[in-house]
C-alpha cells in the first residue's frame, strides 16, 4: 500500500495546492475481494466543484499501479483541518496559509 499511497502524493487539491494525502482526504485503501483497490476519500467540502478534477488525478497516478479502483466518496467524519499530517502543514505554511 506504501506504493499507491505514495502515487496518491501526486494528486493535488487544486483549490489548496497540497496533495490529498497529507491534507488528510484519503480515509482508507483496501482492496476489495474482486482485487479492485477501494479508496475511501473525501473533500474539504462536499460542495466542491472540482471534484472531476481530484478523480483525473487519481486515475493518472493509479494507472501503472492497480488495474481497477473504486472511488467511495465519505461525508463522515466531515473533514477538518485535524485530518492534515504534519508534512501538510508544512506544505500549506510554505504556500502562506495560517496553520
Amino acid at each position: 500500500m506504501e506504493d499507491i499511497e505514495e502515487a496518491l502524493r501526486d494528486v493535488i487539491d487544486p483549490e489548496l495546492g497540497v496533495n490529498i494525502v497529507d491534507l488528510g482526504l484519503v480515509y482508507g485503501l483496501r482492496f476489495a475481494e474482486d482485487g479492485a483497490l477501494d479508496i475511501d476519500i473525501t473533500l474539504t467540502s462536499a460542495a466542491c466543484p472540482l471534484t472531476p478534477v481530484i478523480e483525473d488525478q487519481v486515475e493518472n497516478a493509479l494507472q501503472s499501479l492497480v488495474e481497477a479502483y473504486r472511488l467511495n466518496w465519505v461525508w463522515m467524519p466531515p473533514w477538518s483541518p485535524e485530518h492534515i499530517t504534519e508534512d501538510g502543514r508544512d506544505q500549506m505554511r510554505a504556500l502562506g496559509f495560517n496553520l
